[in-house]
């Protein structure tokens, strides 16, 4: 069966391959587009799976939220480039990842992985992303929020994400305490959560350090004290200054609206992922050798 252009339009649009490589299929499927679509998901597939040991350290964190205001989810999606980061095909793919992590509620990634964007399943649609855009994509984490209170949900130019869960208060302020923990990043809600051996370690370190001071013991032990006091409120939400205004903290801010904070949530794009060096001239080799 002869191959038109029309055709290669067809299979190009529905998989996104190279207009070379949709022609190649028609042939060797005698122009049956759906087998020559079958043909390039197997190629895709295997694509994807040679790029799957790069590492993807860029990407960006998308927010779900139902329309009750009672459910939330961000979930972080990685690719290997911040430009693809920026591609309308890979924000597409994370937004409909994110809705169907909303909506499914799953418990992994691994299951999230399962759900379906139209009719095909998440991975599916990965994979052929992967294969369409030529670096690799990975659905890493999600985290989600269910409230009967005020969820607060903020994103800070796709790389960082919050979800604050409140009781008490309204939404502006839900907003404010997310848009805090995006910027200072504290590691706990209050004092009483730091854990145990968490205060232990902190506490032994300065003690080492006061005494290398060479004072009496008594002043060592206020010094301690208080060292101790500044590193708690420092590392929690209700002891560090509020970032919209440093003469208040977050938890004078939070008494003032009556409200409290259950918990919170923060993903950062990439974050513990360990980045490799650019080698320019690695990329341009596999560039030109198709890896």
């Amino acid at each position: 069966m002869a191959v038109t252009a029309a055709m290669v339009k067809e299979l190009r649009e529905r998989t996104g391959a190279g207009m070379m490589e949709c022609k190649k299929a028609l042939v060797e499927t005698d122009g049956d587009i759906d087998a020559a679509v079958d043909h390039l998901r197997k190629s895709g597939l295997a694509q994807a799976d040679k790029k799957a040991s790069r590492v993807a350290a860029e990407g960006k964190i998308v927010l779900s939220l139902s329309k009750d205001g009672k459910r939330a989810v961000m979930v972080e999606v990685n690719c290997e480039t911040d430009f693809v980061a920026k591609d309308e095909n890979f924000n597409s793919f994370a937004e409909a990842v994110a809705a169907n992590a909303l909506s499914t509620g799953p418990a992994d990634v691994e299951t999230l992985l399962d759900t379906r964007i139209g009719d095909e399943t998440v991975e599916q649609v990965r994979q052929t992303l992967v294969s369409k855009i030529g670096e690799n994509i990975q659905v890493r984490r999600f985290d989600q929020v269910s409230t009967q209170g005020t969820i607060g949900a903020y994103v800070h130019g796709g790389k960082i994400g919050v979800l604050v869960d409140l009781n008490g208060g309204d939404e502006t302020l839900a907003r404010d305490l997310a848009m805090h923990i995006a910027a200072l990043n504290p590691e706990f809600v209050s004092e009483q959560d730091v854990p145990a051996d968490v205060i232990a370690r902190e506490k032994d370190i300065l003690v080492v350090q006061a005494e290398g001071s060479g004072k009496p013991p008594d002043i060592i032990e206020k010094m301690v004290s208080g060292r101790l006091r500044k590193h708690l409120a420092g590392i929690t939400l209700l002891g560090q200054a509020f970032v919209k205004d440093p003469d208040l903290t977050v938890g004078k801010l939070i008494e003032q609206n009556n409200a409290s904070v259950n918990g919170f949530k923060r993903l950062v794009v990439g974050e513990g992922i360990e980045k490799q060096e650019a080698n320019f001239a690695d990329e341009v080799m596999q560039q030109v050798t198709g890896g």
